[in-house]
């Protein structure tokens, strides 16, 4: 998301924080070219013309022109301007970390009626089995799922089967129950049941119709919805403003659910939904995966748009999804100099484990240039799969010393594996770089001395490196070249 808008707001301010100083004229020929990356991210007129009226306004002010780095003071500007459009709080020093608070709120006496609105394939039924699945692991509340969508032919059993996959509990289904009705047994249910939230997944229409909001009406009047949650596609971009400007007049929306934000590169929606509507976004769906849901920091959001990275949300994905104690054992190896091919598996394991290694590395301040390697290899999760799969086709000794691989070896591995010897040479080629760093950190003091190595030839050297040798799909592997 935003890979578009990042690459073109970072080629413009980069520009300025060359300058030493920075003339009226330098900042409106500036932001001319954000006004229109902005516009070509498909992020509404309004908003594009509000925002940089605001920082054309800020940029040539007093603080900007005796600043010792006026372009890096605009940087600045255009950040928590972009924090404020998306709806955080760029004064909070909280907010400016990624601390604000984000989700769904459930401040009210139980069971905390949500109600789900949106059109038809926007992902909702699938998106309220995932705001389920999260407040049960992550806010460990008993949540009740209910269909309320009689229209769409097996709708009320898609959810039912989605809720089997993540554990949660679904209301039973009475065949020729309308949606008022199965409201109403969903409440008593809940009730009865003590349950600490009940998510009624509503019906949805391809377009906005009166009979559909006329049922909404009805479900939203009988449930009294603490949250009222539309669920909407990124990838319409401005067909979700308007939706989400429709939804909000005639159904009154507490917040606001991103879908296949991850498949959207422009990212014109997320920036435009806050400041249309005047509602937030709590939520991103991220992939198709039942953990693949976010919450949605304006602050960290803005910081991934301006190529600034996001610390938090990747140590908040490590800690949710690394094995620690393998993690410790590795990091002990390396204390110790030690890295062999089974180190380096257990590596590439804990990476996958992680996510998708485009969205990690946007995470990372500084890896601009590992990012833009990873867009021209065409990355995908296969190529770690292969990775892997050359590994486990070696014999337990091979994977600790690595030196006994030769030829015969490496065409008995490539086939085992379903690759190619190129692939298998540039994997022992990058272990053996990755070892060799190792061993040299041992004697520079161990981990502490990481760092200054990896930035001696850039952040993203080691990484990057990594990356180019990952074997790509090269037609049927015969292990031969």
């Amino acid at each position: 998301m935003f890979d578009s808008l990042t690459d073109k707001l970072g080629s413009v301010l980069s520009k300025l924080t060359r300058r030493g100083a920075l003339t009226p004229a330098d900042v409106a020929a500036a932001m001319r070219e954000v006004r229109l990356a902005l516009l070509e991210a498909d992020v509404a007129l309004a908003v594009v013309k509000d925002f940089i009226a605001k920082v054309s306004e800020k940029a040539v002010g007093e603080a900007v022109v005796k600043s010792v780095t006026p372009g890096q003071m605009v940087v600045k500007i255009v950040h928590d301007e972009l924090v404020e459009m998306l709806g955080g709080d760029p004064s909070d020093s909280g907010a400016a970390l990624g601390f604000e608070s984000a989700g769904i709120d459930l401040a009210a006496p139980a069971p905390v009626a949500v109600l789900m609105v949106g059109l038809q394939g926007s992902g909702k039924t699938t998106t309220s089995a995932k705001i389920a699945h999260r407040l049960q692991i992550k806010e460990k509340k008993r949540v009740l799922m209910v269909s309320l969508d009689t229209y769409r032919p097996a709708a009320q059993e898609q959810l039912a089967i989605l809720g089997k996959q993540v554990g949660v509990v679904t209301l039973p289904i009475i065949a020729g129950q309308q949606p008022v009705e199965i409201a109403r047994r969903g409440l008593t249910e809940a009730r009865t049941g003590v349950f600490d939230v009940v998510l009624f997944d509503t019906a949805g229409r391809l377009t906005i119709d009166d009979a559909m909001m006329s049922e909404v009406l009805a479900i939203r009047d009988l449930v009294k919805p603490h949250e009222t949650l539309l669920v909407t596609d990124a990838m319409t971009g401005q067909d979700a403003v308007i939706t989400a400007q429709s939804f909000n007049e005639k159904v009154g929306i507490t917040g606001i659910v991103l879908t296949r934000v991850d498949g959207d590169a422009r990212g014109g929606a997320a920036l435009s939904m806050r400041a249309v509507t005047g509602r937030p976004i709590k939520l991103l769906g991220v992939g198709e995966k039942v953990d693949a849901l976010e919450a949605f920091h304006p602050a960290r959001v803005a910081g991934r748009i301006l190529g600034m990275g996001d610390v938090v949300s990747l140590v908040e994905k490590a800690v949710t999804n690394i094995d620690h104690e393998k993690a410790e054992k590795l990091a002990a190896r390396m204390q110790e100099g030690k890295f062999d091919l089974n180190d380096m598996l257990a590596q590439l394991q804990q990476i996958q484990r992680m996510g998708d290694m485009k969205g990690i590395l946007g995470l990372i301040p500084g890896l601009g240039q590992a990012i833009k390697q990873i867009k021209s290899a065409d990355l995908d999760p296969k190529s770690f799969k292969r990775l892997e799969a050359i590994i486990q086709s070696m014999t337990p000794k091979e994977r600790r010393v690595s030196d006994l691989i030769k030829a015969s070896r490496k065409q008995r591995i490539a086939v085992g594996s379903g690759t190619t010897v190129a692939d298998v040479n540039k994997l022992l080629k990058q272990h053996q770089h990755m070892e060799t760093m190792m061993k040299r950190m041992k004697k520079m003091g161990g981990l502490g001395a990481l760092a200054g190595m990896m930035g001696g030839a850039g952040a993203g050297a080691g990484l990057g490196g990594m990356i180019g040798n990952l074997p790509r799909p090269s037609g049927p592997p015969s292990g031969r070249r």
